[in-house]
């Protein structure tokens, strides 16, 4: 009795020896002990009474084989070991991917059926904490409900092993199914809690935040590797991650790795077909894609990777073909018609798109992304469609009666300048949704709710953005983020979606101050202090910058960087070269290869460029000492008079011309009200920085003290030049507005109006003002338009302006002047001026009034 009691102990010491080795990459040694153990004490023999040590080291051994590619080895492995043990379900569930591996995809979902049917029966003796585990995996598959699984399932084999690492696994891995990384991050944090260094959960939590912060993933992905550096989940999610970064050839290196350590593994394979295709190799690719296969020629898996990393490349088509060749090979798989659904509506096939989406909610009602597409079809079914032949705009009934036509206009210019400059026609119909609620953008956008920031995404013929209502008060011009998106469909749809995202965005950016001055990226003292300071990403790495930015800020100056390279081809080589590099991409040259051709050996195209960055950071205020001032400087409470500008400006810091010392001194001034004292540092600041932006520019600051001052005119002056910079200064629109009205400057009233309105067309006073200013001015149709757009923002007074709507339309002969009238005397019956409007118009139409 006593030696029974102290072998099971000494069993799973032994085996757990074995898996330790498993958990640290050394896969070789322990298919060596398990093989040797295995053979020594005849444990696959009939007469072996040992099951126990059999089931073990059947496990350690076939996951070893498995794990190193030797997948014909690990299949008596799985045979003899389930004629021993038959009713074992950890060794049916490990057997289930024995046999997929060797090309026996239905004999491995046989083994789920009867892991169901052993452990569901009424004579079942499961009671341990990992084979509940498996049962409730194998429950999965079947179809269960997520929820009683793991209520009913996981939360028991929790109960009866507290410090299981597989119930943390196995939850984390169901919330990443159903795209829930927070709840999946949660169930892997819990689970490292109990075991730190265990890779598995590290590289699920690393997954978590494929989504979220990538920083965090890599970390994960380095502590699971310094574990376990042949760690095959964390490589291949590293693959992942540089192919997210364009770093090709580094994915390529880490494939090396991964075949070091299984040179069959289909996932490594998958990618090696995913780099072909993006190097425009199809003989490689198939031959690729043939060998993911391997035995198991009907694997899902292998297209629906192939085809999920195509997509997130932007390469949508090609992506969605593959997803339909994995539901051929598995009408079934999931997966693959979820991202089939997502790639058809971002290439604005909708009808089936959505259909689709449908399916994929009615089979699995847990999956997050699967149900926000559900309710944002229901909610957009609602939206306003604006078309003609060239763009379909959707847009909430609201916000498409207040500014839909001032979109199609902005649409319409976009196409017709950006077409002709890149001698590219497009032949569909672009889509443009614009998206009142965050959410709802980010569910169309990214499947999840959740916005990281983005303002507007193009897939190439479809462009999601937020409205000005989804804005959250900050002022976002809307005019230049549809501008900038529709470049994208432009240059996307020109080079068949085969560009970096640092030159997408580049020219994006770029021909958004080409457009506008306001719009557009300038460079700050900020970007200054990067350049000099020698954080300018090299061309060949700026698309990662995008990827993994250290700090939002560093994400913000990605995108400077890639507009001045653009600004640098262009004025270097010309906009011919440009165009000749976007039609080397759109024929499969790849980007270095491009640039080349176009404009020289790539490390003199580099150093040319941090030449031309360096100059364009020095000429940002060079009158100005951009040293920053010691600490005790910048804290000091004791404003220090500045004394008059004279003679040339070439001070070392700390003197009249240090820029951090001049904005310190004069903010102190401004926040104590001090604004005759404020005048002189901001004047100086201004005469020697004069491309200022934002609300915190010296031009905020010295509109405040002339106002503060009572200088209306001086004022005005300065609100005049600010917003001729800025095209996100809401605020200095706003009172320019009201001092250009009340000083009849109707034609400065009427260009700040317009300005305001390409921020938030959502809200009255501009309305006000425009209507007024075109009436002044004589521009009838603005007024009406004007007119129109404010009476759909319930104004305190409708009557009044339904009657100088009235008044517009009649001036000008316009026949709808009668409804207006009568909808202004609705409103106040007694009004006399209504009431002659009236007669007036009746008596010119020869209508009974």
């Amino acid at each position: 009795m006593l030696m029974s009691v102290l072998t099971v102990p000494l069993v799973a010491a032994e085996i757990s020896a074995a898996e330790e080795l498993l958990r640290k990459g050394e896969y070789r040694a322990a298919i060596d002990v398990a093989q040797a153990v295995i053979a020594t004490e005849h444990l696959t023999n009939n007469y072996s009474p040992d099951k126990d040590r059999l089931e073990g080291w059947s496990r350690v051994l076939a996951t070893g084989l498995l794990t190193v590619g030797r997948y014909a080895e690990a299949y008596p492995v799985m045979t003899n070991a389930l004629r021993r043990v038959p009713r074992s379900v950890r060794l049916r569930w490990l057997a289930r991917d024995v046999f997929r591996a060797n090309g026996e995809p239905e004999r491995g979902m046989k083994m789920v059926d009867e892991i169901r049917e052993q452990v569901a029966g009424r004579n079942s003796s499961v009671r341990d904490g990992a084979s509940l585990v498996v049962f409730g995996r194998a429950l999965l598959l079947l179809g269960a409900d997520p929820k009683d699984v793991l209520e009913k399932v996981y939360a028991v084999a929790q109960k009866v092993e507290p410090k299981l690492r597989e119930v943390y696994l196995a939850r984390g891995e169901l919330a990443l199914d159903k795209h829930e990384p927070d709840l999946a991050a949660k169930a892997f944090n819990e689970g490292l809690k109990i075991f730190p260094e265990d890779p598995d959960l590290l590289c699920g939590l690393a997954e978590a935040h494929v989504g979220g912060d990538r920083t965090e993933m890599i970390a994960s992905l380095e502590a699971a590797l310094k574990v376990n550096p042949r760690h095959l989940p964390s490589l291949q999610l590293l693959v992942d991650h540089r192919i997210d970064a364009e770093d090709y050839s580094g994915a390529g290196r880490m494939l090396d790795e991964i075949e070091k350590v299984n040179p069959a593994d289909p996932d490594g394979r998958a990618y090696r077909a995913v780099l072909a295709f993006l190097r425009n190799d199809v003989a490689a690719m198939s031959e690729a894609r043939e060998a993911a296969l391997g035995l198991w020629i009907t694997n899902p898996r292998v297209d629906h990777l192939i085809g999920l990393k195509l997509s997130q490349r932007y390469r949508f088509a090609e992506g969605a073909a593959h997803q339909r060749q994995a539901l051929a090979l598995d009408p079934d798989y999931l997966p693959a018609k979820s991202q089939l659904a997502s790639d058809l509506l971002r290439l604005g096939e909708e009808a089936e798109g959505w259909r689709l989406a449908e399916e994929v909610q009615a089979r699995d009602g847990y999956d997050v992304a699967a149900f926000n597409l559900g309710t944002l079809h229901a909610t957009m079914s609602r939206y306003a469609t604006i078309t003609n032949g060239d763009f379909i705009l959707r847009m909430t009934d609201h916000e498409a009666a207040v500014y839909g036509p001032r979109v199609l206009d902005l649409l319409n210019r976009a196409k017709h300048r950006l077409s002709d400059k890149y001698g590219f026609q497009l032949t569909l119909p672009t889509i443009v949704e614009v998206f009142a609620n965050q959410k709802d953008f980010g569910v169309r956008t990214f499947g999840m709710p959740e916005n990281p920031g983005f303002l507007g995404v193009c897939f190439g013929r479809v462009v999601t953005a937020n409205s000005p209502a989804a804005n959250g008060g900050h002022s976002v011009n809307w005019e230049a983020v549809l501008w900038h998106e529709f470049c994208h469909v432009i240059t996307l749809q020109l080079t068949r979606n085969r560009m970096p995202r640092w030159l997408s965005e580049g020219i994006s950016v770029y021909e958004e101050a080409q457009e506008n001055p306001t719009w557009g990226q300038r460079m700050t003292p900020r970007y200054r202090e990067m350049i000099l300071g020698g954080e300018l990403i090299p061309i060949a790495r700026l698309s990662s910058a995008f990827l993994t930015p250290k700090t939002p800020f560093h994400l913000q100056f990605a995108y400077f960087e890639s507009s001045l390279v653009v600004e640098f081809l262009i004025e270097r080589y010309g906009l011919d070269r440009l165009r000749a590099i976007l039609h080397g991409l759109r024929d499969g040259v790849e980007i270095n290869g491009a640039i080349v051709t176009n404009a020289g050996p790539l490390e003199k195209v580099e150093r040319d460029f941090a030449e031309f960055a360096g100059n364009r950071a020095r000429q940002l205020g060079p009158g100005l000492s951009w040293e920053k001032p010691a600490l005790e400087g910048l804290l000091g409470k004791t404003p220090t008079r500045v004394a008059p500008l004279k003679g040339p400006v070439s001070s070392p810091a700390g003197s009249s011309t240090n820029y951090y010392s001049l904005l310190r001194e004069s903010a102190g001034f401004v926040n104590e009200k001090k604004w005759s004292e404020a005048r002189e540092p901001l004047q100086r600041l201004l005469e020697l920085y004069p491309d200022q932006r934002g609300g915190d520019s010296a031009y905020a600051m010295l509109a405040a003290a002339c106002r503060g001052m009572g200088d209306t005119n001086e004022e005005r002056r300065v609100l005049t030049r600010w917003v001729a910079l800025d095209g996100e200064a809401a605020d200095a629109c706003l009172r320019l507005m009201e001092l250009s009205a009340a000083s009849g400057d109707w034609g400065v009233a009427k260009e700040a109006a317009g300005r305001f309105l390409a921020i938030n067309p959502l809200t009255a006073p501009p309305y006000r003002f425009l209507s007024d200013a075109a009436e002044k001015t004589g521009d009838r149709p603005m007024a009406v338009a004007a007119y129109r757009s404010w009476l759909k923002l319930d104004p305190p007074n409708p009557a009044e302006v339904h009657f100088r709507l009235a008044r517009v339309l009649h001036e000008a002969g316009d026949a709808a002047a009668r409804r207006e009238v009568l909808l202004a005397l609705e409103e106040a019956p007694r009004n006399r001026a209504a009431l002659d409007l009236l007669l007036k118009i009746t008596a010119a139409t020869g209508a009974q009034p």
